[in-house]
């Protein structure tokens, strides 16, 4: 059931988007303007916002950007009030919807809202039990502590488990714990009240209270500060929380996921994981195996991503030759599912013909299984000769190891750091200092490239 947030007067043709969607089964909240729209959003959130161009569409899709409030914007008037809707949409508008409605199109927009595209594509038998155990304990309310490399899709399996759950109704809400600093963490978590800090111009809900009466996902948990893992620790317990700057506890209903790459309880036997809060969150413990121990999930899950993009691309879809197929089974997949699902990609954007041929599947530093000795072919290339770098700083090697270590994970944080041998705070320190000095740095996959960095 979608929430949808209607922006503008209902007393004409955006009441009937209205009452249709609410025929459809969406839940409504009103605004008259963009300013009231953005208080709702910042107090409950909303999964669509179905705005009048009348009103400040930029405005308010620039608002959400600045605050990080995820949510799709579509504007809303007549066909021949041309100039408003192309405004709208160079602003930031996900669509434009012509009014009078119709009906067809609406339930579309808010299909494809309710919709889950990352359900997971499994099929080899590991990944089928596993699955099994996850819809066991599905409709429980016990915590679940997913485990798995960088890659291997643990956030599909927590929107799976939600969606598999008695709070599938309920909102699922995902934080990465590695993507911001402490301080902003601590501020998306659990929320602030206006003036709490500066920059603080309204009061805003965090996480916790987006989640209420749903499913909150605590993404790449292993990296969140001791001091933090005190206070998620209480909000488990103790079913409230403190808001930055709040003067009374709120009550919460969330039930929480939790999701690493890291062994949690060797971390804990180092001391830099609370052990309270590890049995709290491991009350279930699932293990996500790497694609290299579930082949028979990579054509399947090829196959599905050939499809999604050339879809999303406006391309014909296209088949995998055998030879395309023969060259996936061969590769290793140090990067998992993110890894084949970005060779898909590119595969379907230079794939010419009926299908996807060998020529079209791009594998970075592909690394063929022992299974298949390499043939006899030149010598590869020598590295550079130290010699290279005699004449250059320190600094400036770093800068630039890291940078094309963190072009070649594409942009990923987490995996980056892993490669480079340094913890996600070092990294994000470094990359904050290289924006600062004017040096472009790639983005966080998904992000333009002002934003936040992440894992």
């Amino acid at each position: 059931m979608p929430r949808l947030l209607i922006i503008g007067s209902l007393a004409a043709e955006l009441g009937a988007a209205a009452r249709i969607a609410a025929a459809r089964g969406a839940r409504l909240v009103t605004a008259e303007g963009v300013a009231a729209g953005l208080e709702r959003l910042r107090a409950a959130g909303a999964d669509l916002v179905l705005c009048d161009v009348v009103h400040d569409v930029g405005w308010l899709v620039a608002q959400l950007a600045e605050e990080r409030i995820a949510c799709p914007v579509v504007a809303c008037g007549r066909p021949d009030d041309a100039d408003a809707a192309v405004r709208a949409i160079r602003a930031g508008a996900k669509d434009f919807l012509p009014l009078p409605p119709d009906a067809d199109l609406i339930a579309a927009m808010l299909q494809a809202v309710a919709a889950d595209p990352d359900r997971p594509v499994v099929q080899d038998p590991a990944m089928t039990a596993l699955l099994a155990r996850a819809e066991q304990v599905a409709r429980a309310e016990a915590s679940v502590l997913i485990a798995g490399e960088s890659g291997t899709g643990k956030e599909v399996l927590a929107r799976h488990i939600h969606a598999a759950s008695r709070r599938a109704r309920g909102p699922f809400v995902a934080l990465n714990c590695a993507a911001l600093p402490e301080a902003l963490l601590e501020s998306e978590l659990f929320g602030h009240e206006k003036g709490a800090f500066t920059g603080a111009v309204a009061a805003r809900r965090g996480k916790f209270e987006q989640a209420e009466g749903g499913t909150l996902l605590l993404d790449e948990i292993g990296e969140m500060d001791p001091r933090l893992q005190a206070k998620i620790l209480r909000a488990i317990q103790e079913r409230e929380i403190d808001r930055l700057g709040g003067t009374a506890p709120v009550r919460i209903d969330v039930r929480i996921l939790a999701a690493t790459h890291r062994d949690l309880g060797q971390e804990v036997a180092q001391g830099r994981f609370r052990e309270d809060l590890f049995f709290r969150l491991a009350v279930v413990r699932l293990r996500i195996p790497a694609l290299r121990e579930r082949r028979g999930d990579i054509l399947p899950l090829a196959r599905h991503f050939a499809q999604r993009y050339a879809r999303a691309n406006g391309l014909p879809d296209r088949a995998l030759s055998p030879a395309a197929e023969a060259l996936l089974l061969a590769h290793r997949w140090p990067g998992n599912v993110r890894e084949l699902e970005n060779t898909l990609h590119r595969a379907v954007l230079l794939a010419e013909g009926h299908a996807i041929g060998p020529e079209a599947i791009d594998l970075l530093e592909a690394m063929p299984a022992a299974a298949d000795p390499a043939p006899a072919a030149a010598p590869a290339p020598k590295p550079p000769a130290v010699t290279a770098l005699v004449g250059r700083r320190v600094e400036e090697v770093e800068r630039d190891l890291i940078i094309e270590t963190l072009s070649h994970c594409l942009g990923n944080r987490t995996r980056a750091a892993e490669m480079l041998g340094i913890s996600i705070r070092t990294l994000r320190n470094k990359l904050h200092e290289y924006r600062a000095a004017g040096v472009p740095v790639p983005p966080v996959p998904g992000q333009p490239p002002y934003g936040l960095p992440a894992g």
